[in-house]
């Protein structure tokens, strides 16, 4: 018990810090409209050379569809935040190795995500233009009342980490678990969370991709760290302990039974 609550006060100070992080990017580059607004046109002129101009077309093909609306703007809501919590508590509890291995890429990716909002500010589409409609507060009341403006980071568009840190979530559960249906159909949020960031005018297309590049860098980096640099006394199966404890049943069992036939045969 210990332990444990020493672990969760750890933990708790870091993301903290992180928080804070956040909030003082947010504090410097909140009030640059005008430059937010510039670079989302950039933005948006080198999507129409890449032919990925789709914002638009996108959210107007569902616009109409109460559901569809109502599902991105759930997938949106609920897919983020929950989701992360609930899966690094759960891989807190029975995956610490892989518990490190998300928060550290989420870490990584974080601050170099910092930099490009403090550097790089870009108005997503529901602020760009009123072609755009803002879904979430049209439609979800609740969620802008839960987490009004005034505490976010509105012009932080780039890189998007609604599809960058589910992400690293899917890639979390597919290395984890054992059942080949499930490792799959991890990635199945991460599809679904690109296509709501899109519909509810959160995100445009390339702020996707940039969420994508930045996450698996951070994931990269700490895949190399841990494999340059393994944890003191971390062994093979020290490894395979950590990541499935039923593993040091099964060998204390073959100790055991070994140990056996030697003082039978005696």
């Amino acid at each position: 018990m210990g332990r444990t609550r020493v672990f969760i006060q750890r933990q708790s100070m870091l993301v903290g810090l992180a928080l804070l992080a956040y909030l003082g990017v947010r504090f410097f580059t909140q009030g640059d409209v005008a430059t937010a607004h510039r670079n989302a046109r950039q933005l948006l002129d080198f999507q129409k050379a890449l032919g990925l101009d789709l914002e638009l077309g996108i959210q107007s093909l569902f616009l109409d569809d109460h559901g569809i609306i109502t599902l991105a703007n759930w997938i949106y809501i609920w897919g983020y935040w929950p989701v992360l919590a609930g899966t690094l508590i759960y891989l807190g509890a029975r995956h610490r190795r892989a518990f490190f291995e998300l928060r550290n890429a989420m870490f990584i990716s974080g601050a170099i995500g910092l930099v490009i909002f403090a550097t790089f500010a870009v108005a997503p589409p529901r602020l760009f233009s009123s072609q755009y409609v803002d879904t979430v507060t049209e439609f979800s009341f609740f969620y802008r009342v839960a987490q009004p403006p005034s505490l976010a980071n509105e012009y932080a568009a780039v890189p998007s980490f609604h599809f960058g840190w589910i992400l690293l979530v899917a890639i979390a559960w597919y290395r984890v678990t054992r059942n080949t249906a499930l490792r799959y159909a991890a990635f199945a949020l991460p599809a679904a969370m690109a296509f709501a960031v899109v519909v509810t005018a959160n995100h445009w297309i390339l702020d996707i991709v940039a969420g994508a590049l930045v996450s698996l860098t951070g994931f990269g980096i700490e895949y190399s760290r841990t494999r340059l640099f393994p944890p003191f006394g971390s062994s093979r199966l020290a490894r395979a302990v950590a990541n499935r404890p039923e593993e040091l049943v099964i060998r204390l069992d073959a100790v055991d039974e070994h140990r056996n036939r030697r003082q039978h045969h005696r």
